[in-house]
């Protein structure tokens, strides 16, 4: 009997997870699943028909949105990656007593909701703020300005995504045992091969970890692209709050809704397979 309940333990444990999921998670997913099938208006009402070609429509007429979602997410991944590792190593192995204040300046603009860090940048990035009269000086912005170009969409979404860059890199970097890299430095290793033979592969899970928090909600991203993008730089989430919100073509809306989740499973289902096992292979391999 003890040992029946033993077995049962884990089964409680999970069932209100799982619960929590199947009402909040699946149920809504069936039903916007069998709504991406059905033809018709609000006014008319919907038909479950089977309508295949919703899903055909959504990849004919919206390869551009698509295609500019992907790439302004995968621009402000590379860039947060850029921004976001120096930072953690910083704060990992530089940081000493200030460590915590650095932690708690990352995390800091979360403490102001997103949509008004992203609207402050309107202001940030407006024609005559010193930042632009700064990037004028260098040659970076020689329309004039920089709002309402892809740009701007980018360096919005680098900015509210870079916490979840941050984060997990820092979190991989403070399990490195140091004894580590000064065992390579013994064997006569300069600084910069007991960083790219020690410490990166180490923090190669904390990459990708960082990559995939920042990537994933990138790409279905809005605000920014409503906010700083205007109307030539809209990314596939604004096409999908206009069909729902404005245009109140629910089915198609669905089908665009399941196409992006596809692809961004597919992304990062290769980047995983390539980039996640190198980087559990390199952790291994530093291990033995």
């Amino acid at each position: 009997m003890t040992s029946r309940r033993r077995r049962l333990v884990p089964y409680f444990l999970l069932g209100p997870g799982a619960a929590w999921l199947i009402v909040f998670f699946v149920v809504p997913m069936y039903y916007m699943a069998r709504l991406s099938l059905n033809t018709g208006t609000l006014e008319t009402g919907f038909t479950f028909n089977w309508q295949w070609s919703n899903y055909q429509d959504a990849l004919s007429l919206y390869d551009q949105p698509f295609l500019r979602s992907f790439y302004y997410a995968g621009v402000a991944t590379v860039v947060a990656l850029a921004i976001g590792y120096p930072l953690a190593y910083a704060i990992a192995f530089k940081g000493g007593k200030w460590k915590n204040a650095m932690l708690f300046a990352v995390v800091a603009p979360f403490f102001t909701t997103y949509l008004i860090r992203t609207y402050a940048w309107q202001t940030i990035l407006s024609d005559q703020s010193p930042v632009v009269d700064a990037l004028k000086a260098v040659g970076l912005a020689s329309s004039g300005h920089v709002l309402a170009t892809g740009s701007a969409v980018m360096a919005g979404i680098t900015y509210n995504f870079l916490p979840f860059m941050v984060l997990p890199i820092y979190a991989s970097l403070e399990r490195v045992d140091e004894s580590l890299i000064e065992a390579a430095k013994d064997l006569y290793a300069s600084s910069r091969s007991a960083f790219l033979k020690v410490t990166l592969p180490l923090s190669a899970p904390g990459i990708v970890a960082g990559t995939l928090l920042t990537f994933i909600p990138a790409a279905g991203d809005y605000v920014n692209a409503f906010f700083l993008g205007g109307a030539n730089n809209k990314m596939i989430g604004n096409v999908i709050q206009g069909l729902y919100l404005t245009q109140r073509d629910y089915p198609a809306a669905a089908a665009l809704s399941f196409v992006l989740m596809a692809l961004i499973m597919i992304a990062v289902f290769i980047y995983i397979r390539f980039a996640g096992s190198e980087a559990l292979m390199g952790e291994e391999a530093v291990g033995a």
